[in-house]
């Protein structure tokens, strides 16, 4: 996308990062409904007039609407929950989504998420195979002059294989090695180019907190090829890292331990967006990933409204053994239309902000 200028560069980035994270996610709900017996009447990426659609051969519409920020599967029924009777002609009997129990109900809401969170296991997996998987390494890349590291003989490209016969494969340990060692002389064994050599460095005393320092800057990361079986393993485990460390920062953001400038909408997306497609298809593959799991998550949060306000309303139907009343859920509909409204005020201040609107319009305004 280098032949684009930059806004249309950035543009195209965000449609493609988004078209792809909508139409797995909804891709999600209509295989789940499918294999639950449920027909789908409409798929659509984007909401708005459709610019594009057909019909295939089982009556289910596939459209794209102009306004790319969502999507959506009509399934069969689901207009009927309530009282309401369906149009003469039109119903078709064991295909509705509210016929089916309240198991099948949830396998179809659940899948949207899941499938975000596969997207994101798969694309980590391909990166891992091709691109590999990032390291840290014990290689040196400056040696302070004078320092401790100098004296000892150490030198830019040395690759730090063990202290004191303990071996090290990051850098971070090496520092947690040398720290509680001031004073104390330490065994390197160090690879330089295909030879291996032994030397022998005495950390010095920081002045501040008295912790041993070696005077060598290092932990360049590397990237390792894995095969496609460990590739598929790493990257699933990666997938479920970066849930966890999502769940820690929303956490934090609720405590107040974390500032909640980091939410972002979809301002923030198209201009990261337009961002990491300039440093390459890996970083921009990585980018969706990341998002995609953000987007699952986000999902599954128990707001009426979201996939995970109606697990909550399942969940109720099968412990009670009926659904919630209708009123229930309309008003439990609105309390999390609202929330998400004022969530989508509150991210894209946050996103005029980053991008300096609000402190051009506050100029104008004196």
């Amino acid at each position: 996308m280098d032949f684009l200028p930059d806004p249309f560069r950035t543009i195209l980035a965000f449609v493609v990062v988004l078209g792809v994270l909508i139409f797995v996610h909804e891709l999600g709900h209509y295989l789940a409904a499918r294999w639950r017996g449920v027909h789908v009447e409409r798929f659509s990426i984007g909401f708005g007039r459709a610019i594009a659609s057909w019909n295939d051969k089982r009556g289910c519409e596939w459209r794209i609407g102009w306004i790319p920020l969502g999507g959506y599967v009509k399934m069969h029924g689901m207009e009927h929950a309530g009282d309401t009777p369906p149009e003469p002609g039109s119903f078709r009997a064991g295909e509705s989504f509210h016929e089916k129990s309240v198991g099948d109900r949830a396998i179809v809401v659940a899948a949207g998420p899941a499938f975000n969170f596969l997207l994101a296991a798969i694309l980590f997996a391909v990166v891992f195979a091709t691109h590999g998987k990032p390291v840290g390494s014990t290689a040196v890349q400056t040696v302070v002059a004078g320092s401790a590291a100098e004296r000892a003989g150490l030198v830019p490209g040395d690759r730090i294989v063990a202290l004191d016969g303990e071996r090290i494969a990051r850098f971070d340990q090496l520092q947690r090695h040398i720290q509680g060692r001031a004073g104390q002389p330490v065994e390197i064994l160090l690879r330089r180019g295909d030879a291996e050599m032994k030397v022998v460095a005495t950390p010095v005393a920081r002045p501040d907190d008295g912790r041993g320092m070696l005077g060598v800057t290092g932990g360049a990361i590397e990237r390792e090829k894995l095969d496609p079986f460990n590739a598929v393993l790493e990257g699933t485990w990666h997938m479920v890292s970066v849930s966890g460390q999502t769940l820690v920062g929303v956490w934090q953001m609720i405590t107040g331990q974390r500032g909640t400038e980091e939410i972002g909408g979809p301002l923030r997306i198209a201009q990261l967006s337009g961002e990491v497609a300039d440093m390459g298809v890996l970083t921009l593959v990585s980018f969706i990933a990341i998002l995609s799991v953000n987007l699952a998550l986000i999902n599954l949060f128990p707001i009426p409204i979201l996939d995970g306000g109606h697990l909550v309303f399942y969940a109720a139907e099968a412990i009670r053994g009926r659904p919630l009343t209708a009123r229930t859920q309309e008003y439990a509909f609105r309390g999390g239309f609202a929330l998400l409204i004022t969530l989508m005020i509150f991210a894209t201040w946050n996103d005029l902000t980053q991008l300096g609107v609000v402190r051009w319009v506050s100029g104008l305004l004196g």
